[in-house]
């Protein structure tokens, strides 16, 4: 299904042509991109899962120059922005953006095996079964010894780690119940249920964190 994406979600403001300008991706894609950089193979195929506006992509093409990258994204007005922050950027390992639904079973035929896949902000806006999905699609998606980090909040052993945190969870599951912040623990469970290695959960600015996996050979 498309799940519509709730309010005070993924807040993005329109900037210069078709560009649009999320707040909270302009704070982090730098500290995300040193993630990225410390952990990700220095080369081959690289996916970026919902990319957003396109803002972490061309950080982190530029961060990453011998990754291949392949954004996606399921809103059309948001995979137009992410090609243009590519043509501005002038990088050569950017390819147009894709459309995709990452919680729709069966994607990952449609790629050849990947590297490294790249996913921010987007479990805690789906529902569990979907991350389920996305997760297994993730893990059969990528090439043996291929890596993956999925970054956004997180609950940790079943708590909200602050009040801002809290707040936010409980706007969500009021407008879907279905949705909302994934625990930490479960999705370190399903990724290995799915065949996938804890590499480690690094924390990051603002309560979020970096969930690191890899695929077994």
């Amino acid at each position: 299904m498309v799940r519509k994406r709730p309010e005070g979600a993924s807040i993005a403001e329109q900037g210069t042509g078709a560009k649009l300008v999320a707040p909270s991706a302009e704070r982090n894609k730098h500290v995300i991109a040193e993630v990225v950089k410390a952990h990700a193979p220095t080369s081959g195929a690289a996916l970026e899962l919902a990319s957003g506006t396109g803002q972490h992509v061309v950080t982190l093409a530029a961060t990453c120059p011998g990754l291949r990258w392949q954004p996606t994204e399921i809103d059309t007005e948001r995979r137009a922005s992410i090609d243009e922050y590519t043509a501005e950027s002038g990088l050569p390992n950017i390819r147009p953006a894709l459309h995709l639904d990452a919680t729709k079973t069966g994607w990952a035929a449609d790629f050849p095996p990947q590297d490294f896949v790249f996913l921010a902000n987007l479990l805690h806006l789906i529902s569990a079964r979907e991350a389920q999905t996305l997760i297994d699609e993730t893990a059969k998606v990528l090439a043996e010894d291929g890596v993956c980090i999925f970054y956004g909040p997180f609950k940790r052993n079943g708590t909200l780690v602050s009040e801002s945190d809290q707040a936010f969870h409980l706007k969500l599951i009021t407008q879907d119940p279905e949705i909302g912040y994934k625990d930490s623990s479960d999705v370190i469970e399903w990724a290995k249920g799915a065949g996938l290695s804890h590499v480690a959960s690094q924390d990051m600015p603002a309560n979020n964190l970096a969930i690191v996996l890899r695929k077994q050979a």
